[in-house]
């Protein structure tokens, strides 16, 4: 039994690592065509007018790991997709980006205050364990139709996309009711899930617009040592404090006893360095603390209680 609790220890702690990852810069453009069936008889994907106030709320979104994270066609929206969708707002939805570990960074483009036009992001830095894209902006004014690029990947396989242009349509969030350009209607209830409105009145099935995604680099592969991070003091009594290089992002940090025992989990909300966490409930001994990065790698270091 000794042997094998030496061998636990020897086999996690020589789990240190040296670990690289690339960053790809990207150029995106949103291109709105959106006009009616009488103006543009070709493009146009509006069977009515378009309002003289016709425009787009800000292009917000987000990169991220796993597909659907902020929202799916066919399931209900978020409340800050919902409220993106009705009035523009982003507030909520940021709020939903920031508190998501599984989100790398929140993306706000601005707006566009016509109809027609573009809307850029230059340089977009994307992680290689965040390469997910997800984008939305309201179609304005309306009652909760909205564009979206949803968890598109910017990865295939192990490279990076070089180019890609997606073309857009239409979406109702299923929160609010009407069928004309207007912000003044009642609340949908209950609140249905969110569905396309390809040839649903006032849309036809022409695009709305095109996203174009267009790769300029991959930053140089950048080392990041995890063996870095120190713990300290290390023995310890009562509290521990945890030092990280600033390109290390801590996700987790877990305290295990020598068999296995998990005797804390602690989140981290947000890298206010050093992180300190109470030890003294503790029993004096020899613990493993698990560092998990956002970058979701791991590092175990070996913590004495005195």
């Amino acid at each position: 039994m000794k042997k094998n609790t030496f061998f636990l220890i020897f086999s996690i702690l020589s789990f240190n690592f040296l670990f690289s990852q690339s960053i790809a810069t990207y150029d995106i453009v949103f291109e709105s065509i959106w006009d009616s069936a009488t103006n543009d008889p070709v493009n146009g994907c509006s069977t009515i007018n378009l309002p003289s106030n016709a425009h787009w709320s800000s292009l917000v979104g987000a990169t991220h790991a796993t597909n659907n994270t902020f929202l799916e066609i066919g399931q209900m929206a978020t409340a800050g997709i919902e409220s993106v969708a009705e009035t523009g707002a982003y507030n909520i939805f940021q709020t939903e980006v920031s508190s998501n570990l599984d989100a790398n960074q929140f993306i706000n483009a601005g707006g566009l205050n016509t109809a027609k036009g573009t809307i850029t992001i230059s340089n977009l830095q994307v992680n290689e364990n965040y390469p997910l894209l997800t984008l939305i902006s309201m179609i304005a004014p309306t009652p909760d139709w909205f564009i979206t690029l949803n968890s598109f990947n910017l990865r295939n396989g192990d490279t990076w996309i070089t180019s890609a242009s997606i073309d857009l349509f239409p979406y109702d969030a299923g929160t609010e009711e009407g069928s004309e350009y207007s912000t003044t209607n009642p609340d949908t209830t209950p609140k249905t899930v969110i569905t396309s409105l390809v040839n649903t009145t006032p849309f036809n099935d022409k695009k709305i617009g095109t996203i174009t995604i267009t790769l300029n680099s991959v930053l140089n592969n950048v080392e990041f040592n995890l063996n870095d991070i120190e713990i300290y003091p290390n023995p310890a009594k009562d509290n521990i404090a945890i030092a990280t290089p600033k390109h290390i992002e801590l996700k987790t940090v877990e305290i295990y006893n020598v068999i296995g025992t998990l005797n804390k989990n602690i989140i981290i909300r947000e890298n206010k360095l050093p992180l300190k966490i109470d030890v003294s409930n503790l029993n004096t001994g020899i613990y493993l603390v698990k560092l998990n990065t956002k970058n979701n790698k791991s590092l175990t270091k070996k913590l004495i209680i005195n």
